[in-house]
């Protein structure tokens, strides 16, 4: 009788592994363009400075790029994690199988980032493996997982065979449902998807052209070769306790200064007001200043913007405020104060890490917003939307609620950006979608101010908001 040894699947995979790792470069050289265009949006969603784990490392190359302050990678070829080792002496390369329970241990987690780059498909047990992440994760943590489109199996099939890409074994095609609902059930929650590469080859620079201005756009970019979808651990999520910063700004709102306060109710232990002046000329200041004497039970603070603008105004109050949580509040009063618990919760719980107020879910009191505002609200809205990769339905409410400390990272990345923007919105929620973070909108019912006019604009305000759109755009997705 004769016996057949049948390999298994992994056995199969990794010796596959070890037999392209010696020219495993050669193969990224020759296709330098889809290799540099995949580490160009890698870098693009991972500021340099992360902690780094890579898992499916192959030789380091796109850990490297990255720029880690603590990068590691894990493979289990052992040839490729020889070559990754002499490539790269100042990361750190372990050889470890990423399925067995207690390969985290020796890790030296948690991490900032977490990748799997073209590793998802050659998993036994995708959902097992993503369970064991969790203990190198902390709530902050982001894990970003890229692969090859199901839409391409066919077109990669028929470069194997034409040997016009690096040999493969077999893997399993997902498409991005099946990643999302993998993710979902091993508790991470996908924050955004992203499609590129509609053209993975330099064709004398019709490559970069397609791929910039062609396969950004709704409905084509799904045809791209790569998907990139980031997600945050669901576990641990929550933040009991944390104090608030209220940030007013206030410019000729001399008659909404008390009813601010009057309105504010007390939802968390430990909560501080910060009043922001804009230079105005009905007395506003000398209000604030009345005001934070009247009411001393409250912390109050009161300042002087030092430029122009509610951007400016938020800037320096966001920069003085001692809470962990810090919240936007219009001192128009059109976003109802009683409503800010409701942004503290979303914060505190963890289901949130920025909270956009949204004024266009609920019917709104007559006369709050004109016809046509409400109009292009919408339409810039949506576009936004597929700009940032996260759902809104309002850009322009002023509320706007995150932690402390992720403004500051918002800040520290502000130079990506510039000093770009007329609205004081935008800043923050460009920064906000750039690094990743978990965006929601929690509806008010808008209301109609009861004092002074609004300093909006229709014509010169849209003019800014069709420049933004064509600047966000540029940076978030004509790269």
């Amino acid at each position: 009788m004769t016996v057949v040894n049948h390999k298994d699947r992994k056995t199969i995979i990794r010796e596959a592994a070890d037999r392209i790792a010696p020219s495993r470069d050669k193969w990224i050289e020759r296709n330098d363009f889809y290799y540099q265009q995949d580490r160009d949006y890698m870098r693009f969603l991972i500021p340099e400075g992360q902690s780094v784990l890579d898992l499916g490392c192959g030789t380091g190359d796109l850990l490297a790029s990255l720029k880690p302050s603590r990068g590691v990678g894990v493979d289990f070829s052992d040839r490729m994690i020889k070559i990754a080792k002499g490539k790269f002496p100042g990361l750190k390369f372990a050889l470890a199988d990423i399925e067995k329970p207690g390969f985290t241990k020796k890790l030296g987690g948690p991490f900032d980032v977490i990748v799997l780059s073209d590793t998802f498909g050659l998993l036994d047990d995708c959902e097992a493996t993503l369970a064991l992440l969790h203990d190198v994760c902390t709530p902050d943590t982001r894990l970003i997982i890229s692969y090859y489109s199901p839409y391409w199996e066919p077109v990669l099939r028929l470069g194997d065979k034409l040997e016009l890409r690096m040999p493969q074994p077999e893997v399993n095609y997902l498409s991005t449902a099946d990643i999302e609902n993998l993710l979902h059930l091993a508790d991470f929650e996908v924050i955004k998807t992203e499609w590129r590469q509609l053209l993975p080859r330099r064709l004398l620079g019709l490559g970069t052209l397609v791929n910039r201005f062609i396969g950004t756009l709704p409905l084509l970019r799904r045809f791209c070769l790569k998907t990139y979808v980031v997600a945050r651990p669901l576990r641990g999520a929550e933040k009991p306790g944390l104090s608030a910063s209220v940030i007013i700004p206030c410019r000729n709102e001399k008659g909404n200064i008390e009813p601010a306060i009057q309105r504010l109710k007390p939802f968390a232990d430990d909560i501080e007001v910060i009043y922001v002046e804009g230079h105005s000329s009905d007395g506003t200041l000398e209000e604030c200043e009345r005001i934070k004497a009247a009411y001393p039970n409250w912390d109050i603070k009161v300042t002087t913007q030092d430029g122009r603008g509610k951007g400016d105004a938020v800037w320096k109050a966001f920069d003085m405020a001692r809470g962990d949580v810090l919240m936007i509040l219009d001192a128009d009063l059109t976003m109802p104060p009683e409503q800010l618990p409701k942004f503290y919760n979303a914060i505190a719980s963890g289901k949130g890490e920025f909270v956009n107020g949204s004024r266009l879910v609920y019917p709104m009191e007559q006369g709050a917003m004109r016809f046509l505002n409400l109009i292009a609200n919408r339409l810039f809205a949506a576009i936004f939307s597929y700009l940032l990769n996260q759902r809104f339905t309002d850009t322009l409410c002023g509320t706007k609620v995150m932690r402390r400390s992720d403004y500051r990272r918002i800040a520290d990345n502000r130079s990506y950006f510039g000093e770009f923007d007329p609205f004081g919105d935008f800043d923050l929620i460009f920064g906000a979608a750039k690094l990743n973070m978990k965006i929601i909108e929690i509806p008010i019912r808008y209301a109609d101010r009861t004092y002074g006019e609004t300093q909006i604009s229709r014509f010169r305000d849209g003019w800014e908001l069709i420049k933004m759109v064509v600047f966000a755009w540029r940076k978030l997705k004509a790269f």
